[in-house]
């Protein structure tokens, strides 16, 4: 039964997320192959990234062919339907908080079903919920959000901690997916709201260009 709810909301969070990957290679105006590599990549990069760490060999992705299934057909959809998907970018948006949830929150079930200690388990929510975004930037040679400003990989982190929490509960295993998704996507809702975001280094201090290191002032 836990398996079967993990594969559903994976395959939900799966769906969402290469959504959001398709349409980032819209706008960067990439080729077809290209608008469908992206959905997999965010698709399911973090949870390829995940079980490698997990040991959890095959990764999900290559044991259940569904998972990249459903990431090209969400490519090709996004590839000819992406003016209607662009122009609604905010509900984009809000499908890809509702992913981060899910995939922290199933990340860390897993972590937690692996084996792995609090830590461990933390960290397999976030890199199952961001790196496939880290790798979608870095294909585009942009710098990623989640190392700049963006309140997107601290929700996630607060995600993991709650399930953690849960995990040490008598709380139903459905339910302890639930409440940690729903409060991951709440915490980025409101933060994308209200422009939340973590502090960065120039708010204190201007550090020169490397090619403006060692020059003279003339």
């Amino acid at each position: 039964m836990d398996s079967t709810i993990m594969y559903i909301f994976d395959l939900l969070g799966t769906c969402v997320f290469a959504i959001t990957g398709a349409v980032r290679g819209v706008r960067h105006k990439l080729d077809f192959l290209g608008v469908v590599v992206f959905a997999c990549t965010v698709g399911v990069g973090g949870g390829v990234f995940r079980d490698v760490l997990l040991g959890a060999t095959p990764v999900a992705a290559y044991e259940h062919e569904s998972y990249l299934i459903v990431c090209i057909v969400t490519g090709v959809l996004v590839f000819f339907l992406a003016p209607q998907i662009v122009g609604r970018w905010h509900l984009v948006a809000i499908g890809d908080a509702i992913g981060l949830g899910v995939f922290t929150a199933l990340g860390a079930a897993k972590g937690l079903m692996y084996g792995a200690g609090p830590i461990g388990i933390v960290l397999s929510g976030v890199f199952s919920a961001v790196v496939g975004g880290v790798l979608r930037d870095v294909m585009v040679r942009v710098v990623p959000a989640v190392l700049t400003s963006d309140f997107y990989a601290t929700a996630s982190l607060i995600g993991g901690l709650l399930y953690v929490l849960l995990s040490k509960t008598t709380l139903p295993f459905a339910l302890q997916i639930i409440v940690t998704a729903i409060t991951v996507t709440t915490i980025r809702l409101l933060a994308m709201r209200f422009k939340i975001h973590l502090p960065v280094a120039r708010y204190w201090v201007e550090i020169p260009d490397d090619m403006d290191v060692g020059k003279k002032k003339r």
